[in-house]
């Protein structure tokens, strides 16, 4: 077998064994990257719950606020009779 071919064939694997490392690393850190954005976007959701139910507590405290105020003012229309 010439050298040449055999030079050639010992380029081609080092180029394979190299492209394949580099491929398995970029998926090593995509995949990293992927779990680190999901994370985030779990908290991100975890907020937006959390921000409805503080939103559905401030409408009924409102709503308390408002017929508390209604009671007042109707004990004190009762006094001024």
């Amino acid at each position: 077998m010439p050298t040449e071919i055999i030079v050639a064939l010992i380029g081609l694997g080092g180029s394979a064994v190299g492209s394949l490392i580099g491929i398995m690393a970029n998926s090593r850190l995509m995949n990293y990257r992927i779990k680190q954005l999901e994370d985030k976007v779990g908290k991100h959701n975890n907020l937006i719950e959390r921000t409805y139910i503080l939103e559905k507590r401030m409408e009924l405290f409102n709503e308390k606020i408002k017929t508390a105020n209604h009671r007042i003012d109707d004990l004190e229309r009762k006094e001024e009779k």
